[in-house]
């Protein structure tokens, strides 16, 4: 699922993110990550996630349809700000590494996974686990 809106972490305050950083639609390791988590969106029920890469809407619009996520992917595509801004654009290729990183509900990096450990998102979702929003009694 893609849409044409802009995503800030500060809307998403109160509960945790996954920000998964991927290079490339339609590869082997990207593809096998995002079904990874399409597999266990049930696992983050109070974590919102995100695939993100450098490709262009109309790229990540056919490469979720093909793959049927029901999470957004996001486009850094324009400027590239947000892979520059987490440290994981390869200039040299204009793509971002693959990296993932859990937000807080606080706004704070609490968990990151880089390269091929990356693909599973295991250690993302017990991250959410751990910093999941307390319950107010």
């Amino acid at each position: 699922s893609t849409q044409r809106t802009s995503v800030t972490l500060s809307q998403l305050r109160g509960q945790p993110v996954v920000l998964a950083f991927f290079p490339a639609a339609f590869t082997g390791g990207c593809t096998k990550e995002m079904l990874a988590y399409q597999a266990g969106i049930g696992k983050f029920e109070n974590a919102r996630v995100f695939g993100i890469s450098t490709d262009n809407v109309p790229s990540l619009a056919a490469f979720a349809e093909k793959l049927n996520v029901q999470f957004p992917l996001l486009s850094d595509f324009a400027r590239r700000e947000a892979s520059r801004a987490y440290g994981v654009l390869m200039p040299d290729r204009g793509i971002a590494n693959r990296a993932t990183f859990v937000i807080d509900p606080e706004g704070k990096i609490a968990h990151i996974e880089e390269g091929s450990a990356a693909i599973d998102p295991t250690g993302a979702e017990m991250a959410c686990r751990r910093v999941r929003p307390q319950a107010s009694r």
